[in-house]
């Protein structure tokens, strides 16, 4: 995916230049409920054509949001595997869930492995360890010795 250059590098603009399309969420989506192959993805995100899939795959693989491995040479098959980075969408993607739970018809709601809850997405301060409620969070620039995330 082409880079674009922006006057603020805004962390949301960032984001979405990667998986601000139809298609790439669902893909991690689908990623962190145990999909890896091409064929189960193909499958599983409704109306997506190979093409497309293929394109995003690579995409997020170019971005190290994704790492392919090889199971078969002859011919050739790969599965997808979300490295950490792949991994920490999941909050965007559990974000996501929860509006849509609130505000959209839906079949499918986001829960607890272990325990069948359905869960909510928070802020959080790392560096306090406590939680941070939506009121206070704002965006604010980054400053030379600012802390930043990442």
């Amino acid at each position: 995916m082409a880079v674009i250059r922006r006057k603020v590098r805004c962390p949301i603009a960032a984001t979405l230049d990667l998986v601000g399309d139809p298609w790439t969420l669902l893909i991690i989506r689908d990623l962190l409920r145990g999909k890896r192959r091409f064929s189960e993805l193909r499958r599983s995100v409704e109306g997506i054509s190979t093409s497309i899939l293929s394109a995003r795959l690579k995409a997020l693989e170019e971005a190290g949001v994704v790492t392919r491995r090889f199971y078969c040479e002859h011919p050739p098959r790969a599965e997808y595997l979300l490295t950490p980075k792949g991994h920490a969408l999941g909050v965007v993607v559990g974000a996501m869930a929860s509006w849509g739970e609130r505000y959209a018809e839906h079949d499918l709601v986001l829960v607890d492995r272990d325990c069948g809850h359905g869960l909510d997405v928070i802020y959080h301060c790392p560096t306090c360890a406590r939680p941070a409620p939506r009121s206070r969070a704002r965006f604010v620039p980054v400053r030379d010795g600012a802390a930043r995330s990442g």
